[in-house]
């Protein structure tokens, strides 16, 4: 015999659940939002640092940075441009000048900013100079 209490949920129970689900769903996205941005951060600061390091054994062999036109570029290919390099001996990196965490391309000043001799900068996740948190730029002579 089957009594009135075996039916099984209800359609507004469903809908319920449901809705439960999605609004915990839509917490840990929330949340996986913010270290994503993280992530970004750090993977640009690490690829700056690579890039110095890159900048650093060019230098050595030949006698001077890339020039401003020639670009990160001249890590990974003998430049073309004036002032062509005799001692040049890359590639000086892994593998083509990759863009920035934010699929944007690293800016690349040669005299740099601070009387350095290169600047490499990102613009962070709003892609704009300045900013604050997540949006700010991320820069070789800084940490």
């Amino acid at each position: 015999m089957k009594e009135a209490n075996d039916e099984g949920f209800t359609f507004i129970e469903t809908i319920m659940v449901i809705a439960i689900i999605l609004i915990l769903s839509a917490g840990v996205g929330f949340s996986a939002t913010k270290y994503v941005e993280a992530a970004r951060v750090a993977s640009a600061r690490n690829q700056i640092a690579a890039y110095k390091l890159a900048l650093e054994s060019y230098y050595l062999e030949c006698g001077s940075y890339p020039s401003r036109e020639q670009g990160l570029a001249a890590l990974w290919e003998k430049p073309a441009l004036s002032p062509v390099p005799a001692g040049w001996a890359g590639p000086y990196v892994d593998g083509e000048i990759a863009a920035d965490p934010w699929g944007r391309p690293f800016r690349y000043e040669a005299p740099g900013k601070k009387g350095l001799p290169f600047t490499i900068q990102s613009y962070g996740a709003d892609g704009a100079d300045g900013g604050e948190g997540y949006d700010a730029d991320i820069v070789s002579w800084k940490r």
